[in-house]
């Protein structure tokens, strides 16, 4: 998603944007969106099983020779590297091919692809600021995200939440978030107020299973104007804490984070950390996430409109909705300094 926010920025300066992914979300997202993809086969590296990590190893290796295959076809003024695992094989055939390599960042800690690409890189662009990562060679821009274009009386209308009733949004990672499903389906079930819970594949059918009631809107996924919708539609979030914060930050929502415990260098407390510090959040730690103690959280922060404003006025400071902008000028300043 942020990658796919800074090609509309890309687009509009009429610039052509190919993407290179994996067999992911990417494999419907990027030509939905209109632009090229190419696939590679690679795989995240399991550092906790050595067989799987040794053929990790080797599929990043025939990953490297196929990334250098697209490079040399496309000849790009410059290459975007958004982290993660496909990312690495294409940053270092950038390197090896010596075109200028941007990098992001979206969460409070370097991930291993850009922490060994980096001294490689053009720019570093942060979502976060990180100790240690300053200097010319890093930037901090905030995470891409696409503008909030959510519609809030549209989605309000859709389920049927009238203008004075109050509505918590609920949502985890792609894969939904198994505690913070549980605990909103037993905690949040039955109130004067509506939720919208993403729950996501693995837990939508236990979840459906139960009794909900009828202000409870459930649903295993949402595409994006319709969750675009919802978080422009909602009073109150509650969600982990990785780079969807910023989403959540530029529709100005104020959110409960319960961070993922088991995130690389534990980045997600710190994202929620970085939010709540701005005032724009409460964080609740997964290990003390209870149906009970979730809905205390969340009938206080109902309970006081005055915070919620604040907070929403915080979640707006802290969203820096200019990211997209600002790293696709970098790119674009990195393909014309090359010529």
């Amino acid at each position: 998603m942020p990658a796919l926010a800074v090609a509309a920025e890309l687009r509009a300066e009429g610039a052509r944007v190919v993407f290179v992914g994996g067999q992911r979300a990417e494999r419907r997202l990027v030509p939905e969106a209109g632009y090229e993809l190419r696939t590679l086969t690679v795989e995240g590296l399991d550092r906790r099983h050595p067989v799987r990590a040794a053929r990790a190893t080797g599929r990043a290796g025939r990953a490297l020779v196929g990334a250098r295959a697209i490079l040399a076809e496309v000849r790009p003024g410059a290459v975007l590297g958004g982290g993660g695992y496909v990312a690495g094989p294409v940053g270092a055939a950038a390197v090896s091919r010596r075109i200028p390599l941007v990098l992001t960042e979206a969460d409070s800690h370097l991930g291993l692809s850009n922490r060994l690409l980096a001294p490689a890189a053009r720019r570093v662009c942060l979502a976060f600021p990180i100790a240690g990562r300053d200097g010319p060679r890093y930037r901090v821009t905030g995470r891409p995200v696409p503008p909030a274009g959510g519609d809030r009386e549209r989605g309000r209308r859709s389920l049927g939440v009238a203008a004075d009733e109050q509505l918590v949004l609920v949502f985890g990672g792609s894969q939904g978030a198994r505690s913070i499903n549980r605990a909103a389906a037993l905690g949040l079930a039955g109130g004067d107020f509506h939720v919208l819970h993403i729950a996501g594949a693995r837990d939508y059918p236990e979840l459906a299973a139960g009794e909900l009631g009828e202000r409870y809107h459930l649903y295993e996924y949402l595409d994006i104007e319709r969750f675009e919708d919802g978080l422009s539609a909602c009073d109150l979030v509650v969600a982990r804490a990785g780079g969807s914060v910023f989403e959540i930050a530029a529709h100005g929502r104020p959110s409960v984070l319960v961070p993922y415990p088991h995130a690389t260098a534990d980045h997600q407390t710190a994202n929620a950390r970085h939010m709540a510090q701005a005032g724009a959040a409460v964080v609740l730690a997964d290990a003390e996430l209870t149906s009970a103690r979730l809905a205390r959280e969340v009938a206080a922060l109902l309970g006081d409109r005055g915070r919620l404003v604040a907070m929403g006025r915080s979640a707006t400071a802290v969203a820096r909705p200019r990211a997209a902008r600002d790293v696709a000028e970098e790119l674009l300043g990195a393909a014309e300094a090359r010529g």
